[in-house]
């Protein structure tokens, strides 16, 4: 119901509206003119029956929306990134144009690591500049925020649209994609070998095509020795996805499920002196492994494309490559196309041939 109290002041007179309805806090509005609070008055009390009234985003700030969402965020450090930014400002004040603005500075500001890789000269090195953060990393900070404002508008009804839906996203790269050769992986495997778990989370991730938290994260209760399969339940798009258990990788679990401890259920278990780690750490006998090889220019996370790339090559399809790596869209396995050229002429001459067309 609204009320609507003409008041004069200094020979100037103003509508003061208030509109109240069951299960929304009052809302009030000053006008010059009483065409204009009546209208004002209808259109407030319409929306709130029709569930379309966001006043809300002028009562609440950023940060009481970032307490809401938090037990349900799925990357809690960008949402403390965000926090920072907006915090204690009203929704209402996070609009595009400052988001905009967070993203640019996001893209101008410079990161941990070095824009080139070490030469060996210390003279040169120490000249070195650090890398600008990507396009890609940036987009990953503005979908956290976006998902969190989505909460607020699915969810709380505290805004009636996201905002970021209407700033513009930093092109997307098609993407590194760095892969192991046939002499660099068998160098590679030469060099891990000796250490028993590097060597065996080497030849999952492999295998696999696993990310390395995926891989170091595993537990007994995954693995299917019968089914040959490990099925992994958390994952980084939420869906459940399996792999495939061949190979050497195989025939290493088996040999390490024999003489496990039945006190932890951690392939992976960290060392005694790392209690609090949730897995073993092998950068040390990673980084060792690599020397030894030779090899250059190359993150555990490349093996995910070397598992990729061999798929690509062998003639697999990129729909099948998406679901080995658990992608949900072609475009993140694009990258891999052109290493299946070979397999699509072949495909073509298969099909020449069985329309009587071929050489």
């Amino acid at each position: 119901m609204a009320t609507i109290e003409k008041r004069t002041a200094d020979n100037v007179t103003a509508y003061r509206v208030k509109v109240r309805l069951r299960g929304f806090p009052p809302e009030t509005a000053t006008f010059e003119r009483l065409t204009d609070a009546r209208a004002w008055a209808k259109l407030t009390e319409s929306n709130m029956k029709a569930g379309r009234h966001f006043g809300a985003s002028k009562r609440h700030t950023f940060a009481d929306l970032a307490d809401e969402y938090a037990p349900h965020a799925k990357d809690p450090e960008r949402l403390a990134y965000w926090r920072g930014v907006f915090g204690s400002d009203l929704l209402s004040a996070v609009t595009p144009e400052r988001i905009a603005k967070a993203r640019d500075k996001l893209l101008a500001e410079e990161t941990s690591r070095f824009a080139t890789p070490a030469t060996g000269d210390e003279a040169l090195d120490a000249k070195r500049q650090k890398a600008k953060r990507s396009g890609p990393t940036v987009n990953r900070y503005v979908a956290a925020l976006s998902v969190c404002l989505a909460h607020g508008v699915k969810e709380l009804r505290w805004i009636e649209r996201n905002p970021c839906e209407l700033v513009k996203k930093p092109k997307e790269s098609r993407g590194r994609v760095r892969f192991l050769s046939d002499d660099e992986r068998t160098k590679l495997l030469d060099a891990c070998r000796p250490h028993a778990d590097l060597y065996l989370a080497l030849v999952l991730a492999l295998t696999t095509g696993a990310r390395q938290s995926e891989v170091m994260s595993l537990r007994w209760g995954q693995i299917d020795f019968t089914r040959q399969v490990i099925t992994l339940h958390d994952t980084k798009n939420g869906e459940r996805r399996a792999l495939p258990l061949v190979g050497e990788a195989f025939t290493l679990l088996q040999a390490r499920a024999k003489v496990r401890t039945l006190k932890d259920d951690r392939i992976f278990p960290p060392t005694e002196r790392a209690k609090k780690a949730t897995h073993i750490d092998l950068r040390t006998p990673w980084e060792d492994a690599l020397k030894i090889a030779g090899i250059t220019d190359f993150h555990w996370h490349d093996l995910r494309h070397t598992a990729a790339s061999y798929l690509a090559m062998s003639g697999v399809s990129l729909v099948e490559i998406a679901k080995v790596l658990g992608h949900r869209t072609l475009a993140m396995v694009a990258r891999y196309s052109h290493l299946s050229d070979g397999h699509i002429v072949a495909t073509g001459e298969k099909l020449a041939a069985r329309l009587g067309v071929g050489a």
